[in-house]
């Protein structure tokens, strides 16, 4: 005759471990969606066309910037958090707008302000300092019309940024 088990289920070990890895499994996942729901992610746009169509706007702008053989040297100073800017070509607006937009930190984007001092220097300030890798923008307007230099760059205070160095991505399939 063979042997039975005669304890119930509940007295074995296997039968715990079991229930406490599934257990674990619900928990982590219930954490995962609250940590999911709580944190959307606003990188991802849901407006595919009209990106697109911005996208066609921004090229305009960047050629724009090319026709007028425009380049800037931007130069961050770490102490007094002064921006100078130096603008070459055929383009002296009385401001110009600086972005320094992080790729995956929204709330790190920072927006300065320049005001031409002499024909093609422009200042302006920054609250806080701002390092690595950003998207470097920078806007001005010429005969109504805004043009646009936009490159990525390693920001470091002392370090000088060279815009408009570096060949349009794009444009030859947009023209």
């Amino acid at each position: 005759m063979p042997a039975t088990a005669t304890s119930p289920w509940y007295k074995h070990l296997w039968p715990w471990i079991i229930i406490a890895i599934l257990t674990t499994s619900v928990c982590l996942s219930l954490t995962m969606v609250s940590i999911a729901v709580r944190n959307p992610d606003n990188l991802v746009n849901d407006n595919y066309y009209e990106a697109g169509k911005g996208i066609n706007r921004s090229l305009d702008r960047e050629l724009l910037a090319q026709t007028l053989n425009l380049k800037a040297r931007v130069y961050l100073d770490e102490l007094t958090g002064e921006v100078e800017l130096r603008l070459t070509g055929n383009s002296d607006p009385q401001t110009l707008e600086l972005n320094l937009i992080s790729p995956t930190q929204p709330n790190k984007d920072r927006k300065v302000t320049l005001a031409r001092s002499e024909p093609g220097r422009y200042v302006g300030q920054l609250d806080d300092k701002v390092e690595g890798r950003r998207f470097v923008e920078l806007l001005g307007s010429q005969d109504g019309h805004v043009w646009r230099l936009f490159e990525e760059e390693k920001v470091e205070h002392g370090l000088t940024l060279e815009l408009g160095d570096e060949a349009l991505q794009g444009a030859e399939r947009h023209q």
